[in-house]
Formats: C-alpha cells, structure tokens, sequence
C-alpha cells in the first residue's frame, strides 16, 4: 500500500509519557540496502512481519510502499541485514487528540528513547508535549537505517535533550 509520510522526530527527556502509554509492541527491524532510498523488513512481537520501501522527496514527506510478508520470511530477511538489527518497543501514547509513537531502543542502542508523530502536512503544528527533549528530524545520526549502518551508537547524553 502506498502513503506519503511525513514525520518529526525528537529525544525525549523524560519518562513521564508512560503515564499516557497505550500498546505497545516489540519491533525489530534491519534495512536491506544502505542507498538514499530504503528497503527495510521488520518483524512485529514476532507474531507480524512487513517490507517497506520508502523513497525520499522533497522536504519532510517520504513515499513510502508497505507490505505484510510472513513471518518466516521476515526472519529469514533480518539475517540479510546491511549492518544491525534495530531493536525496540514503540508505545502509543496520546497526547491532545494525536498519537505519538515512543520508540524505547534495546540490543546496540539500549538507553536511548526517541519520539515522532505522522503529520497530514508539512505545514501541521502538533502540541509538543513536556517530555520531549531536542527535535532530531532530519539528523541522520538518529534515522533507523543510519543507527542499523553504523559502527557505534550516538551518544547518551544527546537522548537527554541536551
């Protein structure tokens, strides 16, 4: 299915969203070519699995083509990664009328927590909430398929908004 996403991303500061948590869900996810472009697999609570393709544009909006694959072959797809397998749960937490997605990083990037929010436009202003720390949005060092490519995790001290 083809959608257009446009997101923000930040550090968050704070555990304070955990009062607001709804689900959550334990991801893990590798990228299967390392181009301006992508093609990650994720495997979802090892239960669902979907490939996504996702094709950078202009500004903020990615299109982006998404897949559900059968598990066996997500697992099979995460032992092709190109570099780490990112592991995390993502929580929905809700925070004036929008949900927000809460990734707490395990494995490589254990320690580090980041938040983002899906947006109808680039020009949507969301209330951002008290537990968000510095916007990381278009810093490479905090996208997925830069953490799953490189050779050492970003610093710790970054995650505490600072």
């Amino acid at each position: 299915m083809k959608a257009i996403e446009i997101e923000r991303k930040f550090l968050v500061r704070n555990d304070s969203w955990r009062d607001c948590a709804g689900i959550s869900h334990v991801l893990q996810q590798a990228y299967l070519s390392r181009d301006e472009n992508s093609v990650r697999v994720r495997l979802i609570d090892d239960r669902s699995a979907c490939l996504t393709i996702k094709f950078r544009t202009t500004g903020l909006a990615k299109d982006e083509y998404e897949y559900e694959i059968p598990v066996e072959e997500a697992r099979d797809l995460l032992c092709h990664a190109t570099g780490h397998v990112i592991e995390k749960t993502r929580y929905r937490v809700l925070h004036e009328g929008r949900n927000w997605d809460v990734d707490v990083f395990a494995g490589a990037y254990e320690g580090l927590t980041l938040a983002e929010i899906e947006m109808a436009s680039e020009d949507d202003l969301p209330v951002l909430p008290q537990w968000l720390g510095r916007e990381v949005t278009g810093n490479d060092r905090y996208s997925n398929r830069a953490m799953a490519a490189a050779s050492r995790k970003p610093p710790l001290g970054a995650a505490c908004g600072g």
